[in-house]
């Protein structure tokens, strides 16, 4: 699976990059930054996105992807309006339990079956005129992540997520030593390179010149720690890890965005003061903010009916306080994540989901009130669409060697947060907004 030429290869790739001050065509078609605004050639742009993390896995070669699925996907997204992709760049083959295989990465080499898969969504993704957001690594286990990195480089210690002997916030205040392991970081950065400074092989044009590629994320969800107390203490690692990996991906790729990929307030603490730090970096182009209800306690599973409104009450004002930060930093917002369960907390794809539709409305009637009026909140990232896949089993638990691909990963029940293919009450939700969006004067 691993092909350790990749390394080789990609260190060769860089090589024959162009200085960075020598002269070069500007492409048309970038997403950049103005001000509180994102644009694409002087024009506003705001967007209706959708999370697929699974991506890059449908787009690989042979039995182990599913390019036609692939296109099928991205045919229908298109059609609901979806302009905006956020995908994972990163898998690092890890011991965690639930962690995906396959993996882009080992500890010593690359995984260039996946990252074939990858060149073949960002083509296909060019060909619809949609724009990726690709994260580089991940605070929690379904992927490897930053435990994994650890891992690599402690001599095999870890901890998994949701371990009973490891209660809460034990695996993210470990996860927290990433930031301080310049070999951890290390290994990290190679793979940034590498990955920024790749040239896809289906276009043959670099991912740093490919205007498909909005921007670059150094994480899916990094937060300091787990408690404010080790969060306020480790602040100051943080800071410099998002500082410098952000300058790293803007010295390789000047032309595409950056953002962090926090969660905002819940992933900083509770704490303004912290989401305003992680994104005051020059280099950080937007603000981003994620919303979990369920997992919040916020929307008590067991009672939605009951718990409903407060829930969404909630979110709401969770928005309006992001809104607040990215106009206190001068920068766009992006809610890039945001899920609630189906009716009565279930899975079947024929499940009602009537308490998802009112949220999602809330969600995209903050970012049509925003765009209204000239404000931050630019677009937004529902989690996460599941499409054709169905779950395999009775259980609806991901099982090793599974190829279903749905938008849960594989540390969630398959079926608890995705929108499938026959969700029309939802799909016309999302449409609606994508025409009302397109609808807004410049």
């Amino acid at each position: 699976m691993i092909d350790r030429r990749m390394t080789l290869a990609s260190l060769a790739a860089l090589a024959a990059t162009p200085a960075l001050g020598q002269p070069r065509a500007t492409p048309r078609g970038f997403v950049a930054r103005d001000g509180a605004a994102l644009t694409i050639d002087g024009r506003p742009y705001r967007f209706v996105g959708a999370n697929v993390w699974y991506a890059a896995w449908l787009g690989m070669a042979g039995q182990a992807g599913d390019r036609a699925r692939l296109s099928r996907e991205l045919d229908v997204l298109a059609g609901d309006g979806v302009t905006n992709l956020r995908l994972a760049a990163c898998a690092e083959l890890s011991p965690l339990r639930n962690s995906v295989r396959p993996a882009f990465r080992d500890r010593d080499a690359f995984n260039e079956a996946l990252l074939v898969g990858l060149d073949h969504v960002l083509a296909e993704m060019a060909r619809r005129d949609m724009k990726a957001v690709l994260y580089l690594t991940n605070f929690w286990e379904w992927s490897g992540g930053m435990m994994t990195y650890l891992s690599w480089v402690n001599g095999g210690r870890y901890i998994n997520m949701n371990d009973p002997a490891h209660p809460w916030p034990a695996f993210a205040d470990f996860n927290a030593g990433f930031y301080v392991s310049d070999d951890a970081v290390a290994l990290y950065h190679d793979y940034v390179r590498a990955v920024v400074g790749r040239t896809n092989t289906v276009t043959g044009r670099r991912y740093a010149d490919d205007p498909a590629i909005m921007a670059w994320q150094l994480a899916n969800e990094p937060r300091a720690a787990g408690d404010l107390e080790k969060v306020r203490a480790n602040q100051p690692a943080f800071q410099a890890w998002i500082a410098g990996t952000a300058r790293l991906i803007k010295s390789l790729a000047p032309r595409q965005l950056v953002s962090t990929g926090s969660e905002g307030l819940k992933g900083s603490g509770e704490s303004r003061d912290i989401v305003l730090d992680t994104h005051r970096s020059p280099d950080i182009d937007y603000v981003t903010a994620h919303i979990w209800p369920g997992n919040w306690g916020w929307l008590k599973l067991n009672d939605m009916g009951g718990t409903d409104a407060e829930a969404r009450r909630l979110a709401r004002d969770y928005i309006d306080q992001h809104v607040a930060m990215a106009e206190a930093l001068g920068k766009p917002l992006v809610i890039e994540e945001f899920g609630y369960p189906r009716d009565r907390n279930r899975y079947e794809p024929d499940a009602p989901s009537t308490y998802r539709e009112g949220f999602y409305r809330d969600v995209h009637a903050a970012v049509l009130d925003s765009v209204r009026k000239g404000g931050p909140l630019v677009g937004s990232n529902f989690w996460a669409w599941s499409g054709e896949g169905r779950p395999r089993h009775a259980d609806h638990r991901f099982r090793a060697g599974d190829d279903a691909w749905l938008g849960d990963p594989p540390h969630e029940p398959q079926g608890w947060y995705g929108v499938f293919d026959t969700d029309e009450a939802l799909r016309a939700e999302v449409r609606a907004h994508a025409a009302a969006l397109a609808a807004v004067r410049a």
